[in-house]
């Protein structure tokens, strides 16, 4: 790669790993890079998996006190997490990815206004007992379920593609009932290490990783993440929400300015 291309990386590198800790979209920025830079969309796709694994860990660590206090919310969603992110990365590998892309910005539109209104949501379909936020076992059965569920499918999702996978997970916690924005960033960063972990296995066994591009990727989105996770818990909580649902609008925008050109 010639320092220019180097430049580009780590500058996308940077965003993605900021916008990952606040709200996900990463890839929005990885992927479209490797592609402009002549790499094979799958094997584009796949590298930006890896090469965000490090910003993953990095932002986590930035939220590991707010996740320590939701200990029982991260033994509820572990499992469909690890069990989608396999399955998203095995149907990558066996499937045009366009068929999938495709769907991106309906679903991350839909997850935006989601999270919008989740506060109503919630108040309406999982009443609570005074202020706390609710524990996986005050859910009912169905309740629990649909959880579980709905979290298999972002993470098939995010193992898959995963562009605005941040947002459908943010979605879905508020959906849950929960109100603190910090916490269910924490719990939204774990949950996509763990699809990461898998998926980025998969894809290294299976050789679909170019490690040259990874290797400058991960260093600037593992510097990106931190910054990301430290930077969202400073704005304070009402800017943090803004902050998502303005990077869920963008996301939006881009993945359907990217079909469209296609």
């Amino acid at each position: 790669m010639t320092p220019l291309q180097n430049l580009a990386l780590a500058a996308a590198a940077l965003g993605a790993g900021a916008m990952n800790a606040m709200a996900g979209g990463g890839t929005i920025l990885t992927f479209p890079t490797l592609v402009f830079l002549g790499m094979p969309a799958i094997m584009a796709n796949a590298t930006s998996t890896v090469a965000l694994l490090p910003a993953a860990v990095t932002s986590m660590f930035g939220y590991r006190r707010e996740v320590s206090t939701h200990r029982k919310w991260l033994k509820t969603l572990f499992l469909p997490s690890l069990i989608g992110g396999i399955t998203g990365s095995i149907l990558l590998l066996r499937t045009p990815e366009k068929v999938f892309a495709g769907l991106a910005p309906v679903l991350v539109l839909f997850a935006t206004v989601l999270f919008m209104v989740r506060g109503a949501l919630a108040r309406r379909f999982l009443p609570t007992s005074g202020d706390a936020p609710p524990q996986p076992g005050q859910l009912s059965s169905g309740h629990w379920a649909l959880a579980w569920g709905l979290q298999l499918g972002v993470a098939i999702y995010g193992g898959y593609f995963g562009a605005g996978i941040g947002i459908l997970m943010l979605a879905l916690l508020g959906f849950l009932g929960l109100t603190d924005i910090h916490a269910m960033n924490g719990l939204k960063n774990f949950f996509n290490l763990c699809i990461n972990v898998v998926a980025a296995g998969y894809f290294v066994m299976q050789g679909a990783v170019s490690w040259p591009e990874a290797l400058v990727l991960a260093a600037g989105a593992a510097l990106g993440g931190y910054a990301g996770a430290r930077f969202s818990k400073r704005i304070g909580q009402d800017k943090a929400r803004r902050a998502v649902i303005v990077i869920g609008l963008l996301v939006t925008a881009i993945l359907a300015w990217q079909q469209l050109a296609k």
